[in-house]
């Protein structure tokens, strides 16, 4: 790949991110996926006191239909286990398949349990935080006062491993730009000002033919 093509790749990959430090919140929702790395460090935000309660959102999406035996939320709650983060202060939500679903979903456990959150962190991966953010703030359905994301702290050429290989980490960076670019019009998510130079790169990115 020209090193080019590369640099607009970590230009899509940057403009996901959004930067929000963590802060004390109620409730860290996991909103899950193929990468249980977001397990572990939504763990360590728990035991660094963030939050009392760890909510996990997540049936099998396209990643891990065939390839979870359990449900994502309840992977990722073996992860969170054996991390340290007790059972009784995870909430379940085994259903959900996309991250409309993560946030609606996952309203009503917190509802079903008595709960009622209004200062939340949420935790995606690095190229899923914008469309998280953007995707709760249109779809969830009670007042809130915070929302924030975060996630695991891991570049580009960091991040493809041997279950997510590269070209996959790029297809999903490339896709989760158009979603932030074509949902708000659809009425998913709410409507989010791309910079011109994140647009060119994506552009070039599909001059390509790449992904």
């Amino acid at each position: 790949m020209p090193s080019r093509i590369y640099k607009h790749l970590e230009t899509l990959w940057d403009f996901h991110q959004l930067g929000h430090a963590p802060q004390p919140s109620d409730c860290i929702f996991i909103l899950c996926s193929n990468d249980v790395r977001v397990a572990e460090y939504a763990a360590a935000l728990y035991r660094q006191g963030f939050a009392p309660y760890v909510m996990i959102s997540g049936g099998f999406g396209r990643f891990t239909q065939g390839q979870f035996v359990k449900t994502e939320a309840e992977t990722f709650a073996d992860v969170l286990l054996d991390e340290g983060v007790p059972e009784s202060a995870i909430l379940l939500e085994t259903k959900a398949t996309n991250t409309g679903e993560n946030v609606t979903f996952g309203y009503q456990i917190m509802r079903e349990k008595g709960l009622d959150f209004k200062k939340l962190l949420l935790v995606q991966k690095p190229f899923m935080e914008r469309r998280a953010y953007a995707t709760f703030i249109k779809q969830w359905p009670g007042e809130w006062e915070s929302v924030l994301v975060t996630s695991p702290p891991i570049s580009l050429v960091e991040y493809p491993t041997e279950d997510i290989p590269f070209d996959m980490v790029a297809e999903a960076t490339v896709s989760d730009f158009e979603r932030v670019r074509d949902y708000p019009t659809q009425g998913f998510q709410i409507e989010q000002s791309i910079p011109a130079h994140v647009t060119a790169a994506y552009d070039e990115i599909k001059k390509q033919g790449l992904w």
